[in-house]
């Protein structure tokens, strides 16, 4: 399947999308198709021609070319016509309402005022056509009825009102909307066009999409790093805020990573190419952003399900007023019709329609430049109704970097040896606890031993059993000695003591023969504490930790981060069953974790969280919400968000129903005109877009 993104100027709303359903439907091999209103695009996964699909826009009136970024920049008259034939239209009816008041003729007044319909109206005439085309009734429809239908009864001045007063609108809304792209192209942007190349021993300047990985570049001291790479020589600050959100610099070395995008600060760094320009971290996550911006949250879902609705209803409820009053009532045909035509422009959903994408996407380029990459408006508007929020403890609300504090023999053997042994069945391991008794073995110059390690296997959630010499090894969790039957009193002391003190502990047996007790312990983040404080502050009362660690030391983490409940002992399985309980408990549940040992539970959540998504390609792809940087201080600021776009949803949803009513109710009792409804609808639509745009104004209050 291939993906194709068109830019479609004509797409604005629901009524663009289902002709496009309908007519792309008729094209054999289409599997997928996505639609972004506000940046006019449409993305269809596809296995027939890309001409095939622009030949079917093309027979429904759609002008489609392909969405590519390196495209010639819009010419002069693209850029300003809708401006311009604006101020014309406004400029001609300026002047025929003032030579109407001065008493001059109609024959010099009418052709002035219909010129400034042809000028502010051309190209409403020719979307409102092509909707006809495809037997649509969209706005531009509707308000071409209604200014037509004003000039019929002599009302000129009210119809170019309407068509003047409709194209301000577009104008303002489209003005209004790039502020928004902007913000979203301003990460793709942010990476330079090119980059200093080193080819046997000189530079040359060569464009970022013709460097290669493995091949190295150079960046001096105040330049962005074009493409994501290793250091290999120089030393350096480099701020990298356009990916991870965080504007303290970050100090780099030879054999560090460091990201497109980002400032180099101080020293000259020699890097080597790790990906190409396309697959770059900042490259994937504005992918994603605009990919997000083509998901509906369900309260856009909601408004675009009235408005199928609503605009029919209208359009007949006029209909039916211009027919029955003068037809059983004998009541005057053009003052009936005059309220009809009033009602039709009250009839389009314009403002209703745009109040939730405005927002959304203005709250998804929020969280983007501050390190957030959020995917899709549902899980958004989610975390503004989160019930829950459950932590994994390793590599989350601890560093994940366990280390070996206590060795404690408890058979013949000494700690070091108890030690050697581990070290050599552990080897296999890929488990991070493994990790630490490595390390531990290594800082203490404790020799591998030669010892042949036979029938390596891993027990899921309790430990490893391995042969060695002949004799069977197991290391685990205190589970896995209580099922071999092998603890004892004195054991469960020590573990007691140990556990209690917040350590995980590992036993060491041979044959089941316990030989010693391995403590570890993972240092807690420093932001924990009060990432917790904060959650609990905005409200959140349902703070959970999980963990496969022993009772008594979730307990002691859990008292030391001021945890409200805690469940330990977990294996992977259990975790991923316990957070489908806690959505039938909670409703929304977000679980947050490392994005990969914790991928069933995330995604058995409502929202899955996954940090440090920066280096962890997996976690970019699996989780709904990434926290670029490795900081849990983000995702306060990730339900503030959620909280406030969710708050100017509903403003802004109140505010079209409401204007909608108000007109609807002085439509039927004679007491609006059309251009009082057109500058409400409008001024509506405009309002609801200003309000949106608040939702990229909220900064992380770190």
């Amino acid at each position: 399947m291939e993906k194709t993104t068109f830019h479609i100027e004509e797409l604005c709303c629901v009524d663009e999308e289902r002709a496009i359903r309908k007519q792309l439907k008729k094209v054999g091999g289409i599997e997928t198709m996505s639609f972004d209103f506000l940046s006019h695009r449409l993305v269809v996964g596809h296995t027939c021609r890309r001409h095939e699909l622009s030949d079917a826009l093309h027979e429904i009136g759609f002008t489609s070319r392909l969405d590519n970024r390196s495209a010639a920049s819009q010419t002069t008259w693209e850029r300003y016509h809708l401006g311009v034939s604006t101020i014309v239209s406004g400029s001609l009816l300026s002047a025929g309402l003032i030579l109407d008041f001065f008493g001059i003729a109609a024959s010099i007044i009418i052709p002035i005022f219909l010129a400034s319909i042809v000028s502010g109206g051309w190209k409403i005439a020719g979307k409102a056509v092509a909707a006809l085309n495809r037997l649509s009734m969209d706005m531009n429809v509707l308000m071409l009825i209604a200014a037509v239908g004003a000039i019929i009864i002599g009302k000129y001045e009210e119809g170019t009102a309407v068509v003047f007063l409709f194209a301000v609108s577009n104008w303002l809304e489209y003005n209004s909307l790039e502020r928004s792209r902007r913000r979203i192209a301003e990460l793709l942007n942010i990476t330079p066009a090119t980059a200093q190349r080193l080819r046997n021993g000189s530079e040359e300047t060569a464009p970022v999409e013709q460097i290669s990985p493995g091949e190295r570049i150079m960046v001096r001291p105040g330049e962005r790093i074009p493409l994501d790479g290793t250091v290999r020589e120089g030393r350096s600050t480099v701020n990298q805020s356009a990916v991870t959100g965080e504007s303290r610099p970050s100090e780099k070395s030879p054999g560090d990573f460091v990201y497109a995008g980002s400032i180099n600060e101080r020293g000259v760094l020699e890097l080597e190419v790790l990906k190409p320009y396309s697959d770059t971290t900042l490259a994937r996550m504005v992918r994603m952003v605009e990919e997000a911006q083509a998901q509906r949250a369900p309260l856009q879902s909601l408004t675009e399900r009235f408005a199928r609705y609503y605009t029919p209803v209208i359009v007949a409820l006029a209909m039916l007023t211009t027919t029955i009053p003068p037809l059983l009532f004998n009541e005057p045909f053009s003052v009936w019709f005059y309220n009809a035509l009033v009602m039709l422009v009250i009839a389009c959903p314009c403002a209703l329609v745009i109040s939730t994408p405005v927002t959304i996407v203005s709250a998804l380029a929020n969280a983007a430049r501050n390190g957030v990459l959020i995917k899709g408006g549902k899980h958004l508007e989610a975390m503004g109704h989160i019930g829950a929020i459950a932590f994994d403890k390793t590599g989350t609300l601890t560093a994940g970097s366990p280390k070996v504090t206590d060795i404690v023999p408890v058979h013949d053997l000494s700690g070091s040896q108890v030690l050697q042994i581990a070290a050599a069945i552990e080897q296999g391991s890929e488990h991070h606890l493994a990790g630490a008794v490595l390390r531990k073995a290594d800082d203490d110059n404790i020799a591998n031993t030669q010892a042949i390690v036979q029938n390596f296997e891993a027990l899921a959630g309790r430990g490893v059993s391995a042969t060695m010499n002949g004799d069977a090894y197991f290391i685990g969790n205190h589970a896995l000695i209580e099922e071999r039957r092998i603890c004892s009193p004195r054991i469960e002391a020590i573990l007691s003591d140990l556990e209690q003190r917040g350590k995980t502990t590992l036993i060491v047996a041979r044959n089941d023969q316990p030989l010693g007790i391995i403590a570890v312990e993972d240092a807690p983040r420093s932001e924990s504490r009060d990432v917790v404080d904060r959650l609990h502050s905005l409200g959140a009362r349902n703070i959970i930790m999980l963990t496969g660690d022993e009772e008594g030391t979730a307990q002691r983490v859990a008292s030391t981060f001021g945890i409200d409940e805690y469940h330990a002992n977990l294996l992977p399985e259990e975790k991923m069953k316990l957070v489908r309980t806690l959505c039938e408990r909670y409703k929304t549940v977000a679980m947050v974790g490392d994005g990969i040992n914790d991928a069933p539970a995330l995604a058995a959540s409502t929202v899955g969280i996954a940090m440090g998504g920066a280096g962890t390609d997996v976690a970019m792809e699996t989780a709904d919400i990434v926290l670029m940087s490795d900081n849990l201080l983000k995702l306060p600021y990730v339900i503030r968000l959620g909280r406030k776009a969710i708050s100017i949803i509903k403003q802004n949803i109140a505010i079209a129903l409401l204007t909608k009513l108000l007109f609807l109710g002085l439509a039927l009792s004679g007491h609006a005109s059309l251009w009082m409804a057109i500058l409400a609808d409008d001024g509506a639509t405009f309002v609801v877009i200003v309000n949106g745009l608040r939702a990229l104004s909220l900064r992380d209050e770190r």
